[in-house]
């Protein structure tokens, strides 16, 4: 089986003319390195990469196809898929990056290793990833698109967060105090691609799982390290398992599937864990950095597990059983 993987921020998804931050390389590469050996572990798996000359040339036994002209991405990129059995990108939904990629892989008839395209469009907004899992009855921290709120900021008591409705990770998430944040931060920049929601405290989590048609199988619950400096949150890793993984967490796996039939694959949900109940913060419809962890905190290949789940009739994974907690950080 031929199998393409492109990992957007390293595979030539970056624009030609910027640098390529070091620390979304290091995540990039994270990601594509734990893949790439546990599909390189499946009989009869050929795996093709792209690799953006701009950094160092992979040392995976793989096919891999430099790319010196990241405009010509997409075209290169629908090439491969055409040439391929399977495509399994790991992109952000920024952009409308991961979207995009699923619909080209659907139009192809190739196999798309990921979420189906409509389940990622949802995804891709934090706002409409809320209604969605609202109206299901689901847990989730309520979104207001920006434009949408009074100039004093959304109703309720302060504070808020503020972050890219698209956005990935926590880039550009801002921590917002009160009305003066409020109005300070809007007259920074444009901030109609933005939505708030009201600061929930708990502990920050996540949940690592596999979906296919409605269901979840859930492998890990992680305990995100996210840090708050400035008023700005950023994302530092966390352990992968470093958190029970009960029995209300999996009944919200299976919720969230089942609210999102499209999801396939790998899927993260990220949460709060507060005294109450977990409540949701959004869904990542793909590949997420604790999967970095996945293999060693639980023993399971993870490529091979998603590929059985993409036969007909699907092979659902074998219950995980110890989960070895697994230290994931993302600072050299």
């Amino acid at each position: 089986m031929r199998i393409l993987v492109v990992e957007f921020v390293t595979g030539g998804g970056m624009p030609p003319d910027a640098l390529i931050p070091a620390s979304l390389a290091r995540e990039g590469d994270l990601m594509l390195h734990a893949l790439l050996t546990d599909l390189l572990e499946v009989p009869g798996v050929e795996v093709t990469v792209t690799r953006d000359a701009r950094l160092p040339p992979l040392t995976a036994p793989v096919r891999s196809i430099t790319i010196t002209d990241p405009r010509e991405s997409w075209s290169l990129w629908e090439d491969l898929t055409r040439q391929a059995d399977g495509v399994w990108p790991i992109a952000p939904e920024t952009d409308g990056a991961l979207e995009r990629f699923s619909r080209m892989v659907e139009a192809s008839g190739r196999l798309l290793l990921n979420s189906r395209a409509d389940a990622v469009a949802v995804a891709s907004s934090k706002a409409a990833t809320a209604a969605v899992l609202a109206a299901a009855g689901l847990p989730v921290v309520p979104v207001w698109r920006v434009g949408a709120v009074a100039a004093d900021g959304p109703p309720g008591n302060d504070p808020w967060v503020v972050k890219p409705d698209d956005g990935a990770g926590c880039i550009d998430t801002r921590l917002i105090r009160d009305q003066a944040d409020w109005r300070g931060w809007l007259d920074e920049a444009d901030r109609s691609g933005f939505v708030a929601q009201p600061f929930q405290p708990g502990t920050p989590a996540s949940l690592s799982m596999l979906c296919r048609d409605g269901r979840a199988w859930p492998l890990t619950a992680n305990r995100q390290s996210v840090s708050l400096s400035g008023g700005r949150f950023s994302y530092g890793g966390g352990i992968v398992g470093g958190m029970a993984l009960s029995s209300a967490l999996t009944d919200l796996a299976q919720s969230v599937a089942a609210a999102l039939p499209g999801l396939f694959g790998c899927v993260g949900v990220d949460l709060i864990i507060g005294p109450g109940e977990p409540t949701i913060i959004e869904v990542n419809p793909r590949l997420t950095t604790s999967s970095v962890g996945l293999r060693r905190a639980t023993g399971l290949n993870v490529a091979a597990a998603v590929l059985d789940l993409a036969r007909d009739p699907p092979v659902p994974p074998q219950p995980v059983g110890r989960i070895e907690p697994v230290l994931l950080t993302l600072e050299k």
